[in-house]
């Protein structure tokens, strides 16, 4: 399948995908999704290329893996749910949770994008692709308002800027009546962090940090004043047992993230109550 007529902020999801696969073919995978070394293996590309670091894959992998179990949970108390996933991309997270009937998942992101992921990722009879422009109001219109909502964004929220942010985090909290919104976060990321992110890729093509614009924030509560969230749950992926598998650098970090706050909201899970 060929992928060089997406748009470079739309080719990041071939590196998430990818590292995905990695995670797969390693010998004990923290992931384990089997759908994303198919999905990988179906696409015309290069992927060798990408910026899948060796800390980058597992942190990617387990992300993935705490949001999963946050869908979940939520599912278990709500089993009349709607499932929304922001920047779906090409996440087989609906393959992987497999909800059972009575659940509706909506995957949400751009047309080109899903049309992709409808070429190489199996269907499933609870998913509704939704093509929309997150950053445009109505795209929630298509998603039924009046059930409880488990929304989420795996890898989007650094791609957008502040003000798109705290929009989008606003329709999710008024269209919606009631449910969770979970994402990953890295923590406050200053344009240093971001030019020395594009220097350390820049060998590398689709690096995430050349598509970066959100500062991020230390705060978790801090999007209590954009929209009517109330913080539930912050998760430091660095302070994860699965930590100890890590590279030995990124391991090092992950066990001086339990006394250095800074380094554990460096890679954070993030869930708000609406």
């Amino acid at each position: 399948m060929d992928v060089s007529h997406l748009a470079p902020l739309e080719q990041t999801a071939l590196l998430t995908e990818y590292c995905r696969a990695l995670d797969q073919r390693a010998a004990r995978p923290i992931l384990g999704d089997r759908w994303a070394a198919e999905t990988v293996g179906a696409i015309d590309y290069d992927f060798t290329t990408l910026a899948a670091t060796p800390s980058v894959v597992p942190l990617v992998a387990l992300r993935a893996k705490m949001i999963d179990e946050i869908i979940n949970a939520f599912l278990s108390e709500h089993p009349d749910a709607v499932v929304v996933d922001l920047g779906a991309g090409l996440s087989a997270a609906v393959h992987r949770v497999n909800p059972a009937p009575g659940v509706d998942w909506y995957s949400v992101d751009r047309p080109a994008v899903l049309t992709l992921r409808a070429a190489v990722l199996p269907a499933h009879p609870a998913d509704h692709p939704v093509p929309a422009d997150l950053t445009a109001r109505g795209w929630a219109d298509q998603i039924p308002a009046d059930r409880p909502a488990m929304v989420f964004a795996d890898g989007l929220i650094a791609f957008l800027d502040e003000p798109t942010a705290k929009a989008l985090f606003s329709d999710v909290a008024t269209h919606f009546g009631a449910g969770v919104l979970a994402f990953n976060d890295y923590g406050p990321v200053s344009r240093a962090n971001r030019l020395l992110g594009r220097l350390a890729t820049s060998r590398k093509t689709n690096s995430p940090h050349n598509q970066w614009n959100f500062p991020g924030f230390a705060d978790a509560r801090r999007p209590e004043s954009w929209a009517a969230l109330t913080l539930s749950r912050e998760q430091s992926v660095m302070q994860r047992p699965e930590a100890a598998a890590f590279p030995r650098g990124l391991r090092v970090a992950a066990r001086l993230s339990h006394r250095i706050p800074s380094i554990a909201r460096k890679a954070r899970v993030l869930s708000y109550r609406f």
